[in-house]
């Protein structure tokens, strides 16, 4: 029975790392270069392998994710390719096109840049990217 019913794997990572908002006036405070202490959550959707029992290891998410996450752990995020405009989102995608092709069953990822700040992407629906 609990093979037809679907689960969702979370797994968090962290980095630190710093960037700024290019886009926003210049008095903004996001403006100046400053710092985060990041978290990104993976979510993986999927069924129940009736064998293994689990929809996925862990230890398979953290292979998958773990190298991605740190490419951006102690960088200026700015200057990585694809990130000269670093918000929540652009992150969000930038991560996602990253990790899709080498995670089956990416549902969403959220980060935080804060503990009371968080984006949450879902991925490219109807070509949408």
């Amino acid at each position: 029975m609990l093979t037809a019913a679907l689960f969702e794997l979370r797994r968090t990572f962290r980095f630190e790392a710093a960037h700024r908002l290019p886009h926003v006036a210049p008095e903004h405070k996001c403006a100046r270069l400053h710092g985060h202490s990041f978290e990104v959550e993976v979510v993986v959707r999927g069924a129940l392998d009736a064998r293994l029992g689990w929809v996925m290891d862990y230890a398979d998410l953290k292979a998958a994710a773990g190298p991605i996450i740190d490419e951006l752990d102690h960088r200026y995020l700015n200057e990585l390719d694809g990130l000269t405009n670093p918000t929540s989102e652009v992150v969000c995608v930038w991560l996602w096109q990253r990790l899709a092709p080498r995670l089956t069953g990416l549902y969403a990822l959220t980060l935080r840049e804060t503990c009371t700040t968080a984006c949450t992407y879902y991925g490219p629906r109807g070509g949408e990217a």
